[in-house]
C-alpha cells in the first residue's frame, strides 16, 4: 500500500512563507550554475521538493519552470510532483511514465480540495500522451470511470479548473484505444460526456473539449493501421449532435451556441461518412439563412474548410458537391459588400476545384454560372472585390478548364452540348467584360482573356477571333491607357494559335505598297516576336520573309528618291521582322519539312548581310539547343552543316573594315561551336584540315592566322583521334613562337584538345602522353606570359591522367608552377593554384596514404625556400595554399616545422616575403586548432615582433589584423607580454576599440529590446494656451481632483469625436449640408505615430530577413573572414589594387572607417561632382521654420527659367 497520504499531499501549505525561499536554495542548486556558494549552504535534500527539483523524467521540464512563479496553482503542481516523485522512489521505482501514470491516478482518486484535483490533472494530462499504449488499453475502463466521476464533480462544481486537464486526458485515453472498444456503451458514454462540453460557456473548457474531439476523429491510432475504416466509429454521432445543437440554439438572439458548434465543424466536417456530411451542410445552409453576419461568415469558413481539406468521394461525393453549389448561389452577396463576397469567390473557387478532381465533366456544367457571377463582381467598386474575383477565374481556367482541352479536340461556334459549348459558354461571358460598363475593370479583364487564351486557344481558336479584333480596336483608340495589359493578353493567344491564326484574325495591313505611314497594327510585331514558340517555322518563310524582302526592296528605292524619313521607317520595320526568327526556332512543330526551305536564306543572310547576323546566329543556336530533340532533327539540321560552317568561317576570317563594328565575330564563333555537336567528326576532320592548310600558308596575314586558330581551338575537340595528333604536330612549332598571340592560341587548342570529355580526346592524351611531356617541358623557357594560363590549364588536364611512373615529370614542373602564383594575369594565378592542389592529388594517388604523400610533396615545395627573393615569396604562397587544402592530411609535427621557417622569414628585409608570410600566419591562425596553437604562440609573435621597422610601417594594417585576431584568441596581456614595446599602442588601441564595439552592440540590444516593447505614446510639451487653459480653471486649487479627472477622461475617449475646423480663414458652417462629414471619429491633430525601425534587413521584393542576432553577428563576421582567408590561401581572386587600397586601409575588426575619400570643394577641377546643392539652403530660418529675406540677395522665392525644354514631352 502506498504511503502517499492525502496530509502528505496537502503540504503545499507549508510553500506558503519560509520553506519557498528555502527551495529557492535548491532549485538554483539543480537548474543554475550561478551562486554555488549560497546555493551549497542550505541543506536542501531534506525538503520534501527535492523530489521535483532532481525529478529525472523528462515530461515533466515542463513544470521544472512553474518553481519560482508566485501563482498558488503553480505552487500546487510542484507540490503534488515533488510528492509523487518521492512515494516512487520509497517504492525503489525507475521514475518511468507508467509509474507516474499509476500513481497520479490514485492521487486523483485520493485527493478532495479542488486546486489539488487540478495540479494532478495537469501532471496527469502531461503524463499520459507518454504511457505506452497498451498500458491505457488495460487500464481503459478503470481511468474512464474515474475520469468521469472527477468530470461529473467538477461540472457542477462552482470552480472548475481541473475540468479542461480531465478532458485533455480523456481524449488521450480515447484517442490510444483500439476500434473494437468503440462498440461498448461505456465507450460511446465517455466519449458524449467529452462532447458535451465543445459547447460549454468557459472559453479554455470549450477549446480543451474541441481540441479532445479533433485529435480523437482525426488522429485515433487505429486510423493509421493497414485495415483501417474509412471514418471514425463516433464520427456519425458527432455529426448528430452538432445538428442537435445547432437546431435546439435555432434563430434565437443567442447565438453563441452556434458559433460554438460551427467552430467544431470547421474542423471536423472532412471527416464523416457522407450522410453526415450531407446533414450539416443543409444545416448550416439552413442557419445562414438567419442573415446573421457572424454565423454567416463561420458557415462559410466550415465550407472552405471542406474543400479545401479535399476529402475523398466517401465523404464527399461529387453530386453532393454540385448540390452546395447550386445552394451557395442564393447567399451570393451584394457586390458592395467586401468581406462577404470574397469569402463566398473563395469558398466557391474551392468547391469548383474539388469537384474537378473528383469528377471533371461535371464541374465543367458548372462553370459557367459562376462565371457569370464572378464578371459581375469586376464592376464591383472595390479594387479587393475585383483583384480576388480575377484570381478565382484564372485560378478555375488553370485548375478545371486546361487539363479537359485535350479531349475536347476543336470546339467551333456551333458546339451546342456537351463541354466544349461550356467552353463556348464561358468564352463569350469574358468576352462581355470588354464591353464599356467594365470599361474601369478593364485591366483585369485582359488578364482573365490572356489566361483563356493560353488554356483554350489551341483548341479554341474558332471562336476568339472576334474577341482578338475587338482588342485590336481598343488597341488602336487614342490614348488606350491598357495597352501593356492588351498586348500581354494577344501575347497569350500567339503562343497557343500560333501568329498564323492571330494575323488571320487581325491582319498586320503592311504590303509595303501604299501603306498608311503610322502603320497602326505594328504593334503586333513585338508582341508576336516575345511570345511566339512551339509553332510553324514554315509560316515564317511563307508569310514573313516575302514580306520583309518586299519592305527592304521598298526602303531603297525610297532611300534613291530622296524620302529619307520614309525609308528609314521601312528599314526598321523589316529588321523587327527579323527578330521574329528566334522565337520562330523556338522548338519549331515542323523542323524536318521547313528547315531545308529556309537553309538557303539564312545563308544568305550571314554572308550578305551584316545587320542580320547576330539575329541569324541565336536563331541558330536556339534551333540546335533548344529544338533538336530526336536525332532524325540533330541529322536535318546537321546535313546543312556543309553549307553554314564555310559561311561562318569566311565571315569569321574576314578582318571587319576600318568603321565596322567587329561584335558579330563572337556571335559566329559561338554559332561554330554549337553547330558542330551536330556536324559529323568526319566532315568536321575536313574543315580542320582546310584551316590548318590556310595556317600553314605564308601569304596570309596575321589576323586571318590568329582566325584561322580560333576556328582549330573551336573544331579540335570535336575530331577523330588521327586528326587531333596531326592537329598536334603542326601547332608544335606555335608553342615556342615570338608572337605572344598565336603561342596563346596554340595552348588553347593543346587545352581543348587534352581537356576534352570524348573518349577521343582521354585516348589522344593517353597515345600522347610521353610527348607531350617533352613538349611541355622543352617550351617552358619560351612560355610567354599571356601563353601561362592556357598552359597551366593544359598541365592540369595531363597531370589528371598522370601515374606514378610519371613523377619525374610532376617534380620538373613544380618550380615553374610555384613562380606562377604570382604571375600577372588573374586566370593564370587560380590556374597555378589549382595546379599545385592537383599535383598533391597525383602523389595521393601515387601512396594511397594522405600523411606520406604530404610528407614527400612538401619536401619537393620546400626547396624553394632556398632560391632568389621571387622563389620564396613564391613558395610561403603556394605552401599556404597546400596547407589550407590539406590541413587535416599534413603532421603536426610537419605543420609546426613549417611555421618555425615562415616565422624565421618574417625578419626578411623584403616586404614581398614579408606579406607572403603574414599570409600564412593569417590562415595558420584560422586553421590550426586553439590547443596546438597555443604551443606556438610564442614563436608566432616573436616572429612578428622581429619585423624591421620600415617593413612594419608599410603593413600596419595587415600587423593590426593579425594582432587583433591573437588578443581574440590568447587574451591581451599574453600578447602584450610577448611583443616587443613599439606595438603596445597598437595593442591598446585594438582593446578600446573591441570595447566599445562591444558596448555599442549591447547598447543596440538594450535599444531594440525597450523599442520592441510597446511604447506609450509621448505627451505632448504643453502649449501657451493649455498652460493659460490650466491657470483659469476652477479645478486647478484641488491638483487631485484635476489628476483624477484626467486619467477618466483619458478612459473616456473611446466614444470622443472631433471636429474638423474649417481651412485657413474659412470659418465652419453649421448649416453646410455636408457638415457631418466634418465630425470625425479619429483626432485630426494626432500626427501618426513615428514607425518604429524593426531593424531587420529586407530583400529587393520587400520581404523581411529575419535571423537569430548572434547568428547574424557570427555569420557576417564569419563571411568576411572566411573570404579573406580564402583570398589569402590562393582560392579566391584577391580585389584589384585600387579597391584593395580603399578596402584594406580599415579592417572589418576596426570600429570606425578611415576618412580616405577626398572630399570635393570649391571651383574648377574642385568642384563638386556628386550632385546638385540644396538651393535656396542659406535662405533658410537657424530659429523658426520658413525662410527668412537676406540683405542684398534677391528675395526667397523660386526663380525658375523658362525653357521650352522643359514643357511637357508629349
Amino acid at each position: 500500500k502506498s504511503d502517499l497520504t492525502v496530509d502528505a499531499l496537502k503540504l503545499h501549505n507549508e510553500l506558503q512563507a519560509g520553506p519557498l525561499e528555502l527551495s529557492a536554495g535548491g532549485r538554483k542548486d539543480a537548474c543554475m550554475e550561478e551562486e554555488p556558494d549560497e546555493a551549497l549552504s542550505e541543506r536542501t535534500s531534506g525538503t520534501f521538493l527535492s523530489g521535483l527539483s532532481d525529478c529525472s523524467n523528462l515530461t515533466f521540464r515542463k513544470v521544472q519552470r512553474y518553481w519560482e512563479s508566485n501563482s498558488a496553482a503553480h505552487k500546487e503542481i510542484c507540490a503534488v510532483l515533488a510528492a509523487v516523485t518521492e512515494v516512487i522512489r520509497s517504492q525503489g521505482g525507475k521514475e518511468t511514465e507508467t509509474e507516474y501514470f499509476a500513481a497520479l491516478m490514485t492521487t486523483l482518486e485520493v485527493v478532495d480540495s479542488a486546486e489539488s484535483q487540478a495540479a494532478v490533472a495537469y501532471l496527469l494530462n502531461l503524463v499520459m500522451k507518454r504511457v505506452p499504449a497498451p498500458v491505457l488499453m488495460s487500464k481503459f475502463s478503470d481511468t474512464t470511470k474515474a475520469l468521469m466521476d472527477v468530470m461529473s464533480k467538477q461540472a457542477t462544481s462552482e470552480t472548475a479548473s481541473a475540468l479542461r486537464w480531465i478532458l485533455s486526458c480523456l481524449a488521450t485515453l480515447l484517442r490510444k484505444q483500439d476500434a473494437s472498444v468503440w462498440t461498448y456503451p461505456t465507450t460511446l458514454q465517455a466519449y458524449h460526456g467529452l462532447l458535451s462540453f465543445t459547447v460549454h460557456s468557459k472559453p479554455k473548457i470549450r477549446k480543451a473539449a474541441q481540441q479532445g474531439v479533433c485529435s480523437i476523429l482525426r488522429g485515433s491510432d487505429f486510423l493509421f493501421t493497414d485495415n483501417a475504416p474509412t471514418h471514425h466509429p463516433a464520427a456519425a454521432t458527432t455529426a448528430k449532435f452538432c445538428i442537435k445543437e445547432m437546431e435546439q440554439a435555432g434563430g434565437s438572439k443567442e447565438d453563441t451556441t452556434t458559433l460554438h458548434v460551427l467552430g467544431l465543424l470547421k474542423e471536423l466536417m472532412g471527416t464523416f461518412p457522407l450522410g453526415a456530411v450531407k446533414s450539416c451542410c443543409e444545416t448550416l445552409l439552413r442557419v445562414m439563412t438567419l442573415s446573421h453576419v457572424l454565423v454567416t461568415a463561420s458557415a462559410m469558413q466550415a465550407f472552405h474548410m471542406l474543400f479545401s481539406g479535399k476529402p475523398n468521394a466517401s465523404s464527399l461525393s461529387p453530386e453532393l458537391n454540385a448540390q452546395i453549389i447550386t445552394a451557395l448561389y442564393d447567399y451570393l452577396p451584394s457586390e458592395n459588400d467586401l468581406q462577404p463576397l470574397l469569402a463566398w469567390l473563395a469558398v466557391m473557387e474551392k468547391a469548383h476545384v474539388h469537384l474537378a478532381n473528383l469528377q471533371s465533366s461535371l464541374s465543367l456544367g458548372h462553370l459557367p454560372r459562376l462565371f457569370s457571377a464572378a464578371t459581375s463582381c469586376l464592376l464591383s467598386p472595390h479594387k479587393q472585390v475585383v483583384s480576388a474575383a480575377t484570381n478565382t477565374l484564372k485560378t478555375l481556367l488553370t485548375e478545371c478548364v486546361a487539363p479537359r482541352m485535350e479531349e475536347m479536340g476543336i470546339i467551333t461556334a456551333t458546339a451546342s452540348a456537351g463541354n466544349p459549348s461550356y467552353v463556348c459558354k464561358m468564352f463569350r461571358i469574358i468576352e462581355e467584360g470588354l464591353s464599356y460598363r467594365f470599361h474601369a475593370s478593364w485591366p483585369f479583364v485582359l488578364q482573365i482573356l490572356g489566361c483563356f487564351y493560353r488554356v483554350a486557344g489551341k483548341q479554341a481558336h474558332a471562336i476568339m477571333t472576334k474577341s482578338l479584333q475587338s482588342l485590336a480596336d481598343l488597341r488602336s483608340t487614342p490614348q488606350f491607357p491598357f495597352s501593356g495589359e492588351l498586348d500581354l493578353a494577344v501575347g497569350g493567344a500567339v503562343e497557343s494559335m500560333g501568329p498564323e491564326v492571330v494575323l488571320g484574325a487581325v491582319p498586320l495591313n503592311i504590303t509595303g505598297y501604299e501603306d498608311d505611314l503610322e502603320f497602326p497594327r505594328s504593334w503586333l510585331v513585338p508582341v508576336i516576336r516575345d511570345h511566339v514558340k512551339n509553332t510553324h517555322l514554315g509560316f515564317f518563310a511563307s508569310y514573313f520573309l516575302p514580306l520583309a524582302s518586299t519592305l527592304k526592296q521598298r526602303a531603297e528605292e525610297l532611300e534613291q528618291a530622296g524620302q529619307k524619313l520614309e525609308a528609314k521607317v521601312y528599314q526598321t520595320l523589316q529588321l523587327q521582322i527579323w527578330t521574329m526568327l528566334p522565337g520562330f526556332c523556338t522548338c519549331p512543330v515542323d523542323l524536318l519539312a521547313s528547315f531545308k526551305g529556309i537553309a538557303r536564306i539564312l545563308g544568305m543572310a550571314i554572308n550578305e548581310r551584316p545587320d542580320l547576323r547576330l539575329i541569324v546566329c541565336q536563331a541558330l543556336r536556339t534551333l540546335i539547343t533548344k529544338s533538336c530533340s530526336t536525332e532524325e532533327e540533330k541529322a536535318e539540321v546537321g546535313r546543312f552543316s556543309k553549307n553554314f560552317l564555310p559561311i561562318f568561317f569566311n565571315v569569321y576570317s574576314q578582318q571587319p573594315a576600318a568603321g565596322e563594328s567587329g561584335t558579330y565575330r563572337m556571335a559566329v564563333l559561338d554559332t561554330i561551336k554549337v553547330y558542330l555537336t551536330v556536324t559529323e567528326t568526319q566532315m568536321v576532320c575536313t574543315f580542320l584540315q582546310k584551316a590548318t592548310d590556310r595556317l600553314s600558308s605564308t601569304d596570309t596575314t596575321e589576323f586571318t592566322r590568329l582566325s584561322m586558330m580560333d576556328l582549330v581551338v573551336a573544331m579540335a575537340p570535336s575530331v577523330d583521334e588521327v586528326t587531333m595528333t596531326k592537329t598536334f604536330e603542326l601547332i608544335r612549332p606555335y608553342l615556342e613562337t615570338k608572337e605572344p598571340g598565336m603561342q596563346k592560341k596554340a595552348y588553347r587548342v593543346l587545352e581543348e584538345m587534352c581537356g576534352g570529355e570524348r573518349d577521343e580526346c582521354r585516348s589522344f592524351v593517353v597515345a600522347n602522353l610521353e610527348t607531350l611531356k617533352v613538349v611541355l617541358l622543352e617550351t617552358l623557357k619560351n612560355a610567354s606570359s599571356p601563353a601561362k594560363r592556357p598552359r597551366l590549364k593544359c598541365l592540369i588536364h595531363i597531370v589528371k591522367r598522370l601515374s606514378e611512373e610519371h613523377k619525374d615529370f610532376i617534380t620538373a614542373l613544380l618550380p615553374e608552377v610555384i613562380i606562377c602564383t604570382k604571375e600577372v594575369s588573374v586566370g593564370a594565378r587560380k590556374n597555378a593554384y589549382n595546379l599545385l592542389v592537383e599535383i598533391g592529388n597525383a602523389f595521393v594517388r601515387f601512396c594511397g596514404n594522405t600523411k606520406d604523400a604530404m610528407e614527400q610533396y612538401l619536401v619537393l615545395v620546400y626547396a624553394g625556400l632556398t632560391g632568389s627573393v621571387t622563389m620564396i615569396t613564391c613558395t610561403v604562397l603556394a605552401l599556404t595554399r597546400l596547407v589550407f587544402e590539406y590541413k587535416d592530411a599534413i603532421e603536426v609535427t610537419t605543420r609546426e616545422q613549417l611555421l618555425h621557417n615562415v616565422c624565421l622569414l618574417l625578419s626578411s628585409r623584403t616586404r614581398e616575403i614579408v606579406k607572403a608570410s603574414l599570409g600564412f600566419i593569417k590562415v595558420i591562425l584560422f586553421i590550426m586548432d586553439p590547443k596546438t596553437l597555443a604551443s606556438h604562440a610564442t614563436v608566432m609573435m616573436e616572429g612578428v615582433g622581429n619585423i624591421k621597422d620600415d617593413v612594419r610601417r608599410h603593413f600596419r594594417t595587415k600587423l593590426k589584423n593579425i594582432f587583433t585576431k591573437f588578443i581574440r584568441k590568447f587574451g591581451f596581456e599574453l600578447v602584450k607580454s610577448i611583443l616587443p614595446a613599439e606595438h603596445h599602442k597598437v595593442l591598446a588601441n585594438i582593446r578600446k576599440a573591441e570595447a566599445r564595439t562591444k558596448r555599442r552592440k549591447q547598447a543596440a540590444e538594450q535599444q531594440d529590446d525597450s523599442e520592441s516593447e510597446e511604447e506609450a505614446p509621448k505627451m505632448k510639451s504643453k502649449s501657451i494656451e493649455d498652460i493659460l487653459a490650466e491657470s483659469d480653471s476652477d479645478l486647478s486649487e484641488d491638483e487631485g481632483k484635476a489628476g483624477n479627472s484626467k486619467k477618466k477622461a483619458g478612459k473616456q475617449q473611446k466614444g470622443r469625436a472631433w471636429l474638423k475646423e474649417g481651412e485657413e480663414d474659412d470659418p465652419l458652417n453649421f448649416l453646410d449640408s455636408k457638415v457631418s462629414q466634418r465630425v470625425l471619429a479619429t483626432n485630426p491633430a494626432l500626427k501618426k505615430s513615428a514607425k518604429v525601425e524593426h531593424g531587420f534587413k529586407v530583400t529587393s521584393d520587400g520581404r523581411l530577413i529575419i535571423r537569430e542576432d548572434d547568428e547574424e553577428d557570427v555569420k557576417d563576421k564569419d563571411e568576411g573572414e572566411m573570404k579573406d582567408i580564402l583570398e589569402e590561401a590562393g582560392v579566391k581572386s584577391k580585389k584589384s589594387q585600387k579597391r584593395k587600397f580603399q578596402d584594406d586601409n580599415f579592417d572589418e575588426d576596426m570600429d570606425i572607417e578611415p576618412q580616405l575619400k577626398y572630399k570635393a570643394g570649391g571651383s574648377g577641377i574642385h568642384r563638386p561632382l556628386g550632385g546638385r546643392e540644396d538651393i535656396g539652403g542659406d535662405y533658410k530660418s537657424k530659429k523658426g521654420k520658413g525662410d527668412v529675406k537676406k540683405k542684398g540677395k534677391l528675395d526667397p522665392y523660386a526663380y525658375i527659367p523658362l525653357k521650352k525644354a522643359q514643357l511637357n514631352r508629349r
